[in-house]
């Protein structure tokens, strides 16, 4: 079974929908939940956002942010979930924003990747940013998780690593969530 089956495995399981907003990966996450049968039952639809004015206007990212920051930002990636989510009506919203190469971007060096995360708990705060793999890795908002990556590779094995990703770690807030909600109806055991 694919990450993006398992996904949406557990999204209908919970009767959640998912929405996702792509900049760096240009609707290769919607790709791999859309080439999942049945995948319109929790799949609401995508925003790819590429050019940095669209960020602001169709996903009401904080243009001052952007004007400051540029789009390879951690806050961006956080505002991008949050506002996909909340524009397409989904219970979870996720988001990918940073440099596939092959030229550095807003000061930031090719492989810089934020993916995010909003669910309908917010989410729940992480330990600083680090570099590397993003287990642990997390920031906390009151809209979700970001997790900043470093990706090695050209500008394909970013994109798709990508993806790989922000699909896993959704799989893993959701699966946390289950295991919470379990815990709250077992009595705390």
């Amino acid at each position: 079974m694919t990450e993006a089956a398992r996904v949406l495995a557990l999204l209908a399981e919970r009767g959640q929908t998912l929405a996702v907003a792509e900049s760096l990966t240009g609707g290769l996450v919607a790709a791999e939940l859309t080439g999942v049968p049945g995948a319109s039952a929790s799949f609401r639809g995508s925003v790819t956002a590429y050019a940095t004015a669209l960020k602001h206007e169709l996903l009401g990212v904080d243009g001052a942010l952007l004007a400051e920051r540029g789009a390879v930002d951690p806050e961006v990636a956080s505002q991008m979930a949050a506002g996909v989510r909340a524009r397409l009506g989904a219970d979870w919203g996720i988001a990918t924003t940073g440099v596939a190469g092959p030229d550095p971007q807003d000061g930031q060096p090719v492989g810089t990747v934020y993916v995010a995360v909003a669910g309908p708990a917010g989410g729940t705060p992480g330990t600083e940013p680090s570099q590397g793999a993003p287990a642990g890795a997390s920031t906390g908002s009151p809209m979700g998780k970001v997790f900043p990556l470093r990706l090695n590779g050209d500008r394909g094995e970013i994109r798709r690593e990508s993806v790989r990703i922000v699909l896993r770690l959704l799989r893993e807030e959701l699966s946390g969530n289950v295991r919470a909600q379990d815990t709250e109806q077992n009595g705390g055991n």
